[in-house]
């Protein structure tokens, strides 16, 4: 396996209890979509299942408080609040007992109410992520976008700064994966406070984890990115599982196996290779290993081109060689392949 990217070193923050920056692991979050307290837990306790570390829950008015209140109260998760336009929204919040605010500062022209709000997050250690995106410039054309969403995070960051605020968490998205790059980019260079990646208004799940994927993976690559979302037109679960495969692809989460099969090509040796990578694939979804585990058409791929990989079958003319960390074991039939590397997996070390 490669290694890692080095990390970007940052400082740290605690939400609830879960570290973002610093050392801490890379940490996935969604935002719930439901209007009522039971539909929003429902919605948590769906995400805290598929393993997200944070969920994200709207206050979007005053009158929504007490609910708010019961939703922080019964949840599985950290909350973190999403707030705009008044700052009496986030008093509410940090009364309620979230873990974290999200605020955009951009569209809360009261920098008294927000120093009140900044005194109140200060005396609870609860940190503030500081969210722009493109929607939120008011005055840059498409030629200065990226350098204007750079310069008002910033900009914001250092007022909250100076009023004696320091747990921040800065996140500056846009629907463009270029400029989402290039701005994160620009921001990691300039300042030590823990990034929050996504692509906003990414569209509908195949879309936005393409979009995502193409987005985040390239920062992840660069050492960029402290806690993610993949945010698209779906159920919230469906976020946080997204958010685990590109982590997994980009090398920052070993926690399963992983399976790593060939394209095929005139040399396959078993008909409907790629039947049998979805079965596989569904058995080791079920797996908590860090394993790779090969499946390959014929021998020149299998254990040949797969031999660092942990186990692995390779198609012969009669069945599938079994092979442990580039070595054949014995030669399985077909029916029974799959069933013999599960049981075989169970013998080894990862």
């Amino acid at each position: 396996m490669s290694a890692s990217p080095p990390r970007r070193q940052t400082r740290a923050v605690n939400v609830g209890g879960v570290p973002i920056g610093g050392n801490s692991p890379l940490t996935v979050q969604s935002m719930t979509t439901a209007r009522d307290a039971a539909g929003i837990l429902a919605q948590i306790r769906a995400c805290a299942e598929r393993g997200g570390n944070f969920i994200r829950v709207a206050l979007p008015a005053l009158r929504d408080a007490p609910m708010f209140a019961a939703v922080v109260k019964e949840s599985p998760l950290p909350v973190i609040a999403d707030i705009h336009f008044d700052w009496r929204l986030a008093l509410a919040a940090l009364q309620a007992g979230a873990a974290k605010i999200r605020i955009n500062p951009g569209n809360i022209d009261d920098w008294d109410g927000l120093r009140q709000v900044l005194s109140e997050a200060a005396a609870r250690q609860v940190p503030i992520r500081i969210g722009v995106n493109s929607g939120s410039i008011k005055a840059a054309d498409d030629a200065r976008l990226s350098e204007a969403l750079v310069a008002e995070a910033l900009h914001y960051a250092t007022r909250f700064e100076e009023y004696g605020f320091h747990d921040i968490v800065l996140s500056l998205k846009s629907s463009s994966v270029p400029e989402t790059v290039a701005v994160n980019r620009a921001v990691a260079a300039r300042c030590d406070y823990p990034l929050h990646l996504g692509v906003t208004e990414a569209g509908l799940p195949e879309d936005a984890l393409l979009k995502s994927a193409v987005a985040l993976g390239a920062l992840l690559g660069d050492g960029i990115g402290d806690t993610l979302r993949v945010s698209f037109t779906g159920e919230p679960a469906e976020e946080i599982d997204a958010g685990w495969k590109i982590l997994r692809a980009a090398g920052l989460c070993r926690d399963r196996p992983e399976l790593i099969s060939c394209p095929t090509c005139g040399r396959t040796r078993q008909p409907d290779l790629a039947a049998l990578a979805r079965e596989l694939r569904g058995e080791l979804a079920k797996i908590r290993r860090p394993l790779t585990v090969a499946l390959m058409g014929c021998e020149v791929n299998g254990p040949g081109e797969a031999a660092r990989a942990d186990i692995g079958l390779a198609a012969a003319v009669n069945g599938f060689w079994l092979f442990v960390k580039g070595k054949k074991i014995r030669l399985l039939p077909r029916p029974t392949a799959i069933a013999e590397l599960l049981a075989a997996m169970e013998q080894i070390n990862g």
